[in-house]
């Protein structure tokens, strides 16, 4: 789907934030960016949504065009939603910002709310919803326009374990009903090992790719009981833990 070819970028603070960094995204993957707090995570994500420009190396599409108008969905670590406005109204705003009138949107509208979980509270406002279902609200701004590529950063970090489980469960299914690409930034080795089908493991700053790991584990709740993913998360834990040691 897309090649990150030896990207570089250094902030005009001097901060050398990501050094040499090659990644290739294959359509239908659910990868992982895991690594300690300031190893470029969110910068690599930026680039790649096009929000800033690498200062060495390229981000080359499949087809030599970045991805259209709503082909690209981006979560971020708050939900940025519009205090003032629905929930129905904030996951419009990506269709009506391409010109689409709320009658038109509105199939489109309700049935990404459906997707979430959250019949039922079209009208209602940001502070009338609790953390997850505002993040489930951001989730479905970014699915209403069917993407190709869904970039998350770090959506889940500041909701209580038990919310967390339940969205990251959530996710898992939406991933597998939209057929879309997901790139997924976090700092949990639980929360790679559990999601993703290949977790790309960073370098402290300057950020650069140390290893991928690949996962066949099953979906679904159950999968945090099975030995395998113990097996998986000790596995990430070793190779992180060496990552940074040779850092």
């Amino acid at each position: 789907m897309l090649r990150v070819d030896h990207v570089g970028r250094r902030f005009a603070n001097g901060t050398e934030a990501l050094r040499d960094v090659s990644l290739r995204l294959e359509p239908g993957d659910f990868a992982a960016l895991l690594g300690p707090s300031g190893c470029g995570k969110s910068t690599l994500l930026r680039l790649i949504a096009g929000l800033d420009a690498p200062d060495t190396g390229r981000i080359a599409w499949e087809d030599g065009h970045a991805p259209a108008p709503g082909e690209l969905g981006y979560v971020f670590q708050d939900a940025t939603l519009l205090p003032w406005a629905t929930a129905e109204e904030n996951i419009w705003l990506p269709l009506r910002l391409r010109g689409i009138d709320r009658a038109a949107a509105l199939p489109e509208v309700r049935a990404a709310l459906s997707r979430v979980g959250l019949d039922g509270f079209a009208n209602a406002r940001p502070r009338e919803l609790s953390g997850g279902m505002r993040m489930r609200v951001s989730i479905a701004r970014a699915l209403v326009t069917r993407p190709r590529l869904l970039l998350m950063d770090e959506p889940f970090a500041a909701l209580d374990e038990f919310t967390r489980h339940r969205l990251q469960e959530d996710l898992q299914a939406l991933w597998r009903a939209a057929g879309c690409t997901v790139v997924f930034v976090t700092h949990s080795i639980y929360e790679a090992a559990f999601l993703a089908r290949r977790i790309v493991l960073m370098t402290p700053r300057p950020g650069r790719v140390d290893r991928e790991i690949f996962s066949n584990l099953p979906t679904g709740a159950e999968t945090r009981l099975a030995p395998e993913y113990a097996a998986l998360v000790a596995e990430i834990s070793y190779a992180l833990a060496g990552a940074l040691a040779a850092a």
